[in-house]
């Protein structure tokens, strides 16, 4: 906004300059043409210049201008009896008149104008036909001005119209976009409950009835299986916020740090040696920032259970004054100058720490492991979520 209001103000000054020296230029002809023939007075040269010089104004105030120049420019015909040239003033604040739809005054002016300049002429030149011929000119010059001031008009109302159905026009566009995405959250959505809620809820069945059966023949369940009960639960809700998201676009409820404590008992339950260190002023953070640290910390011990071998953790979380430090190193087999090949999870992390301004460094370590370094800012406009 303040741009468009700057290029407003620049191109109103441009235009006001323009009026003054349109004005002037008027006023320098008119007194040329007023020394050409006959040496004017200063009451002529005064009326010449305030019936020219006021056309500046003709844009914010049409009708004030047409009667200070009509009234300027008769005063000079009864006092000087010029010729036809006089008319030049009143006619451009005849042209701004009809271009503001002021009709009626331009035609007034005009008339009293030409009655003014016919009177005048036919009372101090002896050749009447010549009078005539002069004020039937000048009254083609006036119909000129009236019309082609409403020829503008319309083309400025024509040119309005069509930047308004541009804005429109894209607006719609926009519109349709949004109807669109949102068409297409409802469809994934829709397929990922029917697809994927129905395989975790079987899962979650399948290690129920196994805990429940072992636990009924009295033997010790395994705690890999009631991890993998415990995981398929905290799946389905995870699952259950996702579509939310999908359907109200909002950030799914219950997925901030507050539950890093949740995350970390389920790591250490699948086997991993997990430890989790807090440093910093802990406080309430933006939402969006708060969901992407708990995304990146699981998707970073995800990892470690799928590709590390469920070796020893560290999680670190750092509150700082204008950001958050999240670092998650394991001690996994990755060693220095490995290659790593970003999957899915590294991509998705990374998407998500750039959308808030953060940087992220995911590669191996140099005493060995894999390393997730993100930092996120507290203070951008992505992170109000």
């Amino acid at each position: 906004m303040t741009g468009d209001t700057g290029e407003s103000g620049d191109t109103g000054r441009r235009g006001r300059l323009l009026d003054a020296v349109l004005a002037v230029a008027i006023g320098v002809a008119v007194s040329a043409a007023a020394w050409v023939a006959s040496a004017p007075g200063v009451l002529d040269l005064v009326l010449v210049a305030t019936g020219s010089l006021v056309l500046a104004a003709h844009r914010r105030a049409p009708r004030t201008v047409l009667a200070v120049t009509t009234l300027a420019l008769s005063g000079y015909v009864l006092h000087a009896h010029p010729g036809t040239w006089a008319a030049f003033p009143v006619l451009v604040a005849v042209h701004a008149a009809a271009r503001s739809g002021h009709r009626a005054w331009g035609v007034t002016a005009g008339a009293l104008f030409l009655v003014c300049y016919f009177t005048v002429m036919i009372t101090a030149a002896p050749a009447a036909e010549s009078v005539v011929e002069r004020t039937l000119l000048l009254l083609g010059w006036f119909l000129c001005a009236g019309v082609t001031g409403l020829i503008d008009k319309n083309w400025q109302a024509y040119l309005r119209q069509t930047e308004q159905r541009a804005l429109d026009a894209e607006r719609t566009r926009d519109e349709t976009a949004l109807r669109r995405a949102g068409e297409e959250r409802l469809r994934i959505a829709r397929e990922l409950h029917d697809s994927l809620t129905h395989s975790i809820s079987i899962v979650k069945l399948q290690a129920g009835v196994a805990v429940h059966l072992a636990r009924k023949r009295g033997t010790e369940v395994e705690p890999a299986l009631l991890a993998i009960q415990e995981a398929s639960g905290e799946a389905m809700r995870e699952l259950r916020a996702t579509l939310e998201v999908l359907r109200t676009d909002v950030v799914e409820p219950g997925t901030g740090l507050d539950r890093i404590g949740e995350l970390a008992e389920r790591a250490r339950s699948a086997g991993i040696a997990l430890a989790v260190t807090v440093s910093g002023d802990e406080r309430p953070l933006p939402a969006a920032v708060d969901h992407a640290a708990y995304r990146i910390v699981q998707e970073a011990l995800t990892n470690v259970a799928r590709h590390a071998d469920r070796a020893p953790t560290t999680v670190e979380l750092a509150y700082g004054r204008s950001g958050l430090t999240v670092r998650v190193d394991d001690h996994g087999p990755c060693a220095a100058g490995d290659t790593v090949t970003a999957g899915t999870g590294l991509t998705g992390m990374r998407e998500r720490v750039t959308a808030l301004g953060g940087t992220l460094a995911a590669a191996p370590r140099r005493a060995g492991g894999f390393s997730v370094h993100a930092e996120l800012p507290l203070n951008t406009a992505g992170s109000t979520g």
